[in-house]
């Protein structure tokens, strides 16, 4: 059986606290979901941010609860599904918006889509650092763009964008040990 993990995406209020969560679970090699879970947190939603109005969106019901609650689910339903590696698209701003799951090893996503060496559909003529990182151009919607998903629009539901970022994650196709771990030193 292959190694399970995580995408999480959380979408944040006008106060940059977390108000969703969306968690997706995949196996090493196969990259496709086996096992899905969306979170609100009550009291940060009610302020209001950005993106509310993708909250609600109908791709699965959520589970309402208070941060300490919806945090003891999310550590619950990781550690059910055996999961030791989550991933994060800029995972750093996710890892910071849930110190909670600092037990996890976390993994960036975007420390492979946007570098010339991992991702083997960047332009040839995109401008990039001496390290090989895109200049400009690596949100979410770009690197879809990059995979021929010309018309691609990001939904900012934190559910809908985990299941993009392991989209990005299966059209890389990289084993996840490649993907760099968050050093403790970054967070």
């Amino acid at each position: 059986m292959s190694e399970k993990f995580a995408v999480i995406d959380t979408e944040t209020n006008w106060y940059n606290d977390v108000m969703s969560i969306g968690i997706v679970i995949a196996e090493e090699g196969i990259f496709e979901p086996i096992g899905k879970k969306y979170i609100i947190i009550e009291e940060n939603a009610e302020i209001g941010g950005m993106f509310s109005d993708a909250l609600l969106i109908k791709v699965q019901k959520p589970g309402i609860y208070i941060r300490t609650e919806a945090v003891e689910k999310l550590i619950k339903y990781l550690k059910l599904n055996e999961v030791v590696s989550i991933f994060a698209y800029n995972a750093l701003f996710d890892y910071r918006c849930l110190p909670e799951l600092s037990e996890f090893e976390w993994h960036d996503i975007l420390s492979m889509a946007a570098y010339k060496q991992y991702n083997r559909e960047m332009p040839s003529n995109a401008q990039c650092h001496g390290t090989g990182r895109l200049k400009s151009g690596y949100k979410v919607g770009d690197i879809m763009k990059m995979f021929g998903e010309k018309s691609y629009c990001e939904l900012h539901n934190a559910l809908t964008d985990a299941f993009d970022e392991l989209r990005i994650m299966k059209y890389l196709s990289h084993s996840i040990h490649m993907y760099p771990k968050l050093g403790r030193k970054n967070c």
